[in-house]
């Protein structure tokens, strides 16, 4: 690891963790010893980085010199807020930490006013019964969605029936409790919807379909709003 990606990883564990941090949980945090997390300390402080506290007492991170303040109205510090945290109960586990990992980095750039109504907004998201695990890498697929290469997958149908598929990836989409990929069918040849939790055995081809992606989608969209109006979510 170089140092300079240590020296990140400290900022975004005195950002996360509650105030003040223990030079062992820090350390802990960047895989170091506590004797070269003190150094760190120092040498993010000589970079500009306010940080209050001492060893034996805990450090706590007041003002981030690189990340000026935000400027957002009260109503849409809480629409992000919201949604941040609708994401960190939906998402697959790899989006679900990102929010949470955003939450912490907009926190350490506002305004003091607005990052105490951040850490105690009235709005929160929660759900009793959150979405199937996916059974494939999530990651994976929404870069082969980005990339527009043909993936290939088994997937298992509500009745247990097993098949094999390949597939133009469009898009994730949070149907109800369950993500279901979008997607261009080559089996059927025709637009298909798939349940993360029933598939498996994802790889990514190198053929591209690019730039196909787009006007696919859109079509497959078209076709779902007529059919189910404004009940659909994207992300």
């Amino acid at each position: 690891m170089s140092r300079t990606h240590r020296l990140f990883q400290l900022m975004q564990a005195l950002r996360s963790l509650p105030a003040p941090a223990t030079a062992l949980k820090l350390a802990e945090a960047t895989g170091v010893s506590p004797r070269t997390l003190y150094r760190d300390i120092d040498t993010l402080r000589e970079l500009g980085a306010v940080i209050d506290g001492e060893a034996g007492f805990g450090y706590t991170l007041i003002e981030d010199a690189h990340l000026p303040p935000l400027g957002f109205k009260d109503d849409e510090l809480e629409a992000l807020v919201l949604g941040l945290r609708e994401v960190a109960a939906v998402g697959d586990p790899a989006l679900a930490d990102a929010a949470r990992s955003a939450l912490t980095k907009l926190r350490a750039r506002l305004p003091e006013r607005q990052a105490h109504r951040l850490r105690h907004s009235v709005l929160v998201a929660h759900r009793f019964h959150p979405p199937a695990l996916p059974a494939i890498d999530s990651g994976t697929l929404r870069e082969a969605c980005w990339d527009e290469r043909i993936v290939g997958f088994a997937y298992t149908d509500k009745n247990g029936a097993s098949t094999q598929r390949e597939v133009k990836p469009l898009s994730i989409m949070l149907f109800d409790q369950s993500h279901c990929l979008l997607a261009w069918c080559l089996t059927r040849d025709d637009y298909r919807a798939f349940r993360l939790d029933r598939m498996s055995a994802l790889h990514v081809t190198d053929r591209s379909f690019r730039p196909g992606r787009v006007p696919l989608l859109k079509t497959y969209l078209d076709n779902l709003n007529e059919a189910a109006g404004d009940r659909l979510v994207r992300f």
